[in-house]
């Protein structure tokens, strides 16, 4: 194809997937199915790819990230990003209400919105092409995380003006809103990382924050952050009223909450303020409040501003859902890695909608920070958590005769005494071999979808064959027959629920499961390095030590250097695979799944070799480019035979640096002695083997 042809294309594919974003995430509507759409996005990445000079800045194949980020430049907001005066009280807000009739008359409205609980950010457009997208920071600067906001798919990367009712979009103007993760894909992270041993994030506004600050966008657009924007800013000003813009910006493309309010008095805020106290836990996301606007921005505009917050808005919050119960009993879940996670069982109590009937109590260090008791009388919340958890004792209602809870010393399952690793809150049942728990979480994190994908198994029918002897290991799962498993069945107790359940193995889920088991031995080697449960090897790190080690044999023999060179690899992940690779059972275990026929080598396209000009030496990159993206070079310093490291060390031989790259690392080469170079200068160094923009390099 023809490079005017090729800039043609790749400008229709743009436009096209756009659209096609648009409709389906701004108005529910898929035109067309998903295949095609793959299709299109994955022909427009290999062109961009080819001609990387071609690529727009509104281009979606953004929206999987990869830039690299080690330190995020901090940058001033045209409009500095104020806070709200709030209140918990009623009579606050009736009082606020007093205030902005006594100041501008009683002709007025006001707009209310749910007051979101995740991260501020500013985003600016020029032109109608995003082109930052800011933290809140201290209110007057933030941290500039444009990379990871392009990775949300709500957020128009361009702004369409396909509306005939639309006004024109101005030439450069910001809106705010919230980012925030999704209590589902909470949810899923948090049973991921107990999967692997990671300890579990605090709650979704935490967990938003965390990733909106990761260094790697491609591991932020996995987490599916999303955005509800709120409010619009310009100094071109197009809109007479607060209520105008929120339905300007949902027909440019923006993902405006559809739960917003026009209020003309303040007993129909009070209405909208008592209707969204429950409902609000039907939402997919976290809530801790209410925002209350006035309408009019003239009327915004006379009322004015304090030092700290405007006059012509106001939040309510919420109190923390708060109940008292009975605490009946402590139980001690042993998971996958052995940790052992005591959990309060309760009198059942209704909080925030719903009956609560257990509650986490973390460790053993907050059993005693709150000085639990069998009986207590106890204060479980939910407030930003998503599960309940007991915040404190009413000690007025102990029984002076209760006995404290004495945290067990042994295995609640398998009596072997439990350990504490230094640094960690945790205790440990240390019999990964034989503790019956630990075997069966082994096995449902294998047979899991980002696993060996066995979906034909399940917790019930895992516990089924583990009972009756068939399978402790998941290589034993390929000795299974169908005369082995027909007719197979158990009554298995649903602890949660109380009620049972049968789980009995008939003819056509025999042929499920087998058919399934077979199937698994298809899956990519990333996938089958995840199943093998190293701890703290997720999926998106099995998928960095497939691609870097490209099959088993390689990734065995490696050693610490070897390990923690890989991107993203420090040094907890690679002394956990060491051990793993170490451990006589594991390496025989290995085996076995090696003759039952499963893939130990990646099949993707390795990195073609071009030359050894770099053999030896070892490159560090960090900030921006003009002509590639960062793992670009990172695969062109491998194709030339050098190596990539993840940080700064007097081993290091250059650091190449790009625009924007954070001072400290730069002070750190220099003071290590460390060669900087320009991206001219690394071209330069492989002259002959590359090209930019079709043409050699001077």
């Amino acid at each position: 194809m023809k490079l005017p042809d090729t800039e043609h294309r790749i400008h229709e594919l743009i436009d096209k997937i756009n659209y096609y974003n648009h409709q389906y995430y701004q108005n529910s509507s898929s035109e067309i199915p998903d295949f095609e759409f793959d299709k299109l996005l994955e022909e427009l990445g290999e062109l961009e790819q080819l001609h990387p000079e071609l690529k727009r800045g509104d281009s979606p194949t953004q929206r999987v990230g990869g830039t690299i980020t080690k330190a995020f430049p901090t940058v001033y907001h045209r409009f500095p990003m104020l806070s709200l005066s709030n209140t918990y009280s009623e009579e606050d807000i009736r009082e606020f209400d007093k205030r902005v009739r006594k100041a501008i008359g009683d002709d007025f409205e006001y707009i209310c919105e749910l007051k979101f609980d995740g991260i501020s950010l500013s985003l600016t457009y020029e032109n109608g092409l995003l082109k930052a997208g800011v933290t809140r920071g201290d209110g007057v600067r933030g941290d500039d995380i444009t990379p990871n906001v392009k990775t949300i798919k709500s957020i128009p990367l361009k702004v369409l003006d396909n509306h005939q009712d639309s006004i024109p979009v101005p030439a450069l103007f910001e809106v705010r809103g919230e980012g925030f993760l999704p209590l589902d894909v909470f949810e899923q992270i948090n049973k991921e990382r107990e999967d692997i041993g990671e300890a579990l994030l605090a709650n979704p506004r935490n967990a938003a924050s965390g990733t909106f600050k990761m260094q790697d966008s491609g591991v932020v657009a996995k987490r599916k952050l999303d955005c509800y924007i709120y409010s619009f800013l310009s100094e071109d000003f197009p809109f007479d009223t607060h209520e105008a813009s929120l339905f300007q910006m949902k027909r440019w493309g923006f993902n405006v909450s559809p739960s917003w309010c026009k209020c003309t008095n303040i007993e129909e805020v009070m209405a909208y303020i008592h209707k969204w106290d429950t409902e609000r836990y039907d939402l997919p996301l976290a809530t801790d409040g209410i925002v209350i606007k006035v309408n009019r921005f003239d009327q915004q505009q006379e009322l004015g501003f304090t030092a700290k917050s405007p006059r012509w808005a106001i939040a309510y919050k919420y109190q923390a859902q708060i109940a008292s119960t009975v605490l009946k009993s402590v139980s001690y879940q042993v998971g996958r890695t052995g940790a052992v996670t005591p959990v309060a069982n309760l009198a059942p109590v209704s909080l925030a909608g719903t009956t609560v009937k257990r509650a986490t109590l973390h460790n053993a260090n907050e059993i005693a920070r709150l000085g639990l008791h069998l009986g207590d009388t106890v204060f479980i919340e939910k407030g930003g958590e998503i599960i309940p958890k007991v915040t404190r004792v009413d000690l007025t209602k102990r029984d002076p005769s209760s006995q404290p809870i004495a945290y067990p010393t042994h295995c609640p399952v398998c009596d072997t005494v439990l350990v504490r690793k230094e640094g960690e809150a945790a205790y440990y049942c240390p019999d990964e071999k034989g503790c019956p728990p630990q075997l069966k979480a082994k096995m449902e994190h294998y047979i899991q979808r980002k696993a060996m994908n066995i979906e034909s198994l399940g917790e019930g029918k895992i516990e089924l064959l583990f009972d009756k002897g068939l399978v402790r290991m998941p290589d034993q799962l390929y000795d299974l027959t169908y005369e082995k498993l027909y007719g197979l069945e158990k009554v298995i107790l649903d602890e949660e629920t109380g009620k049972s359940r049968k789980v009995s193995f008939k003819e056509k889920t025999v042929e499920n499961i087998l058919t399934a088991i077979e199937k698994s031995k298809e899956v990519p080697f990333r996938h089958v390095l995840f199943a093998l449960g190293i701890r703290y090897v997720g999926a998106t790190v099995a998928e960095r030590l497939a691609a870097y080690f490209r099959n088993i044999d390689n990734l065995m023999a490696a050693n610490f250097e070897a390990l923690i060179a890989v991107p993203e690899i420090g040094g907890r992940i690679a002394q956990s695979v060491l051990d793993f690779f170490m451990d006589a059972d594991n390496q025989a275990f290995i085996l076995r799944l090696r003759q039952a026929g499963l893939q130990f080598t990646t099949n993707d396209e390795p990195i073609v070799v071009e030359s050894e000009r770099l053999s030896g030496k070892s490159f560090v990159v960090s900030g921006v480019f003009a002509h590639f993206e960062r793992d670009e070079l990172k695969q062109k310093i491998e194709a030339n035979g050098g190596r990539v490291l993840s940080g700064i060390s007097g081993k290091l031989d250059y650091l190449l640096a790009g625009e924007n790259m954070g001072p400290s690392k730069r002070e750190k080469a220099l003071q290590l002695g460390v060669q900087i170079i320009t991206e001219q200068e690394f071209v330069s160094m492989i002259s002959d083997q590359l090209t930019i923009n079709g043409s050699s390099p001077k």
